[in-house]
């Protein structure tokens, strides 16, 4: 009977970051500039790896398809959320926010096993070295990044056929500055236990896997470099998974925050805070981390632009 006296919701107001008018402004110029450097690092790094025949190697070939996920699960938040800061009414159509759920969900996932990927790819170069032209193949690198992308976008589709499987009766406001499962979930006015259920068993075995990769691949490159017998050695081979480790530790503890703690911590106050940092913050600062800590990448855009600055 409550579902035949459900209202059909049509579109969701989201409450946003904050309330007051001069907050707002504030961020939308803070974050139309964290936005505007995650998609110029990201597209940059893309077109340097591109352009430079130094950086064609399975290591920078994964880094160009995680700037390609960051740019575009970025881009799924931030510009809905820029225009929201300048806007009264804060509304979302129901599809519109099933489509920003997806596609956030979806380069999220894919970046998740790309870290993974990443590291198997360091654990070859270090542990295997003689192999690893051999192993890493043109092929092997097109077969993992294939791997990475159907994984996370049959993640998400299972997500989001499962939220749509949900009502949403008394309210149509979201707690939140975008369309994410665990608000729209607190929202749902439906018995959600099935469908948290198939959402962390799905989710486990993504993320799981994922985990499980790196802490295996980085067990054997420590035991490797533990056994190396020069400390040049031992330094050039961790500076070559600093700039990944960095970035594993950052994405994976932040999304273990967000979706793993226990339901008697959950603060939605904290879960937005959360997000902007695995949304907004994260895309702009894997770049940066992999071109401060990276000598091929610095090298690579010195070269650019002095080539740049010669030609003009």
């Amino acid at each position: 009977m409550a579902v035949e006296n459900c209202t059909v919701v049509t579109d969701f107001i989201l409450l946003g970051l904050s309330g007051r008018r001069d907050v707002q402004q504030g961020l939308f110029v803070l974050f139309l500039l964290v936005y505007g450097i995650t998609v110029i690092a990201n597209l940059g790094m893309i077109l340097l790896i591109r352009l430079d025949p130094r950086l064609h190697t399975p290591m920078y070939y994964f880094l160009s398809n995680l700037s390609f996920c960051d740019v575009c699960y970025s881009s799924s938040v931030s510009p809905k959320m820029l225009a929201d800061f300048l806007s009264e009414q804060k509304k979302i159509a129901y599809n519109l926010c099933v489509v920003q759920m997806f596609f956030f969900g979806a380069f999220a996932a894919v970046e998740c096993v790309m870290l993974s990927v990443m590291a198997y790819d360091r654990y070859v170069a270090i542990c295997n070295p003689l192999l690893y032209t051999v192993t890493m193949s043109r092929r092997v690198c097109n077969q993992l990044v294939a791997t990475a992308y159907t994984a996370g976008f049959t993640d998400i589709t299972i997500f989001t056929y499962c939220t749509m499987q949900l009502s949403f009766c008394n309210s149509n406001i979201i707690n939140h500055f975008f369309c994410d499962f665990p608000p729209l979930l607190a929202l749902s006015t439906s018995d959600t236990t099935t469908t948290e259920i198939a959402l962390t068993v799905s989710c486990s075995c993504v993320v799981g896997s994922s985990v499980i990769t790196v802490l295996l691949s980085y067990s054997y490159i420590i035991t490797t470099i533990l056994r190396m017998k020069s400390a040049t050695g031992r330094r050039k081979a961790f500076s070559t998974c600093a700039s990944h480790l960095t970035a594993v530790a950052i994405f994976y503890g932040t999304l273990f925050f967000m979706y793993f703690r226990p339901s008697s911590g959950y603060s939605m106050d904290m879960d937005k805070v959360a997000s902007v940092f695995y949304a907004v913050v994260i895309p702009m600062l894997n770049p940066l981390i992999y071109s401060l800590r990276n000598k091929d990448v610095k090298g690579a855009l010195k070269k650019a632009v002095g080539t740049t600055l010669c030609t003009e």
